[in-house]
């Protein structure tokens, strides 16, 4: 039981530590949570993060600029989502 309870607990304190990261961006917030003294030792949440979650700087999007209720009802159900209005014409 004291086995199933102590690596228990070494996962969760990894998956704890690579979601902070996610949500704050914020790798010495993450450091301090886990008392880490060197940053290095932090870092692996960053690839973790990256790993889980991909890179939003490689991702890819696409837009689109609509003007009638039928684009704008096509767009919504094949996942846009709704950005602005400019000029009367909506982007997605």
């Amino acid at each position: 039981m004291i086995t199933f309870v102590y690596a228990e607990a070494r996962t969760i304190r990894p998956w704890k530590a690579t979601i902070e990261y996610h949500k704050t961006k914020d790798i010495l917030y993450v450091k301090n949570l886990l008392g880490h003294k060197k940053i290095e030792n932090t870092e692996i949440y960053i690839t973790l993060e990256k790993n889980i979650f991909g890179d939003p700087y490689h991702q890819e999007f696409h837009a689109k600029v609509v003007s009638t209720s039928e684009e704008i009802k096509a767009l919504l159900e094949v996942g846009y989502e709704y950005v602005c209005e400019k000029e009367g014409l909506l982007f997605f």
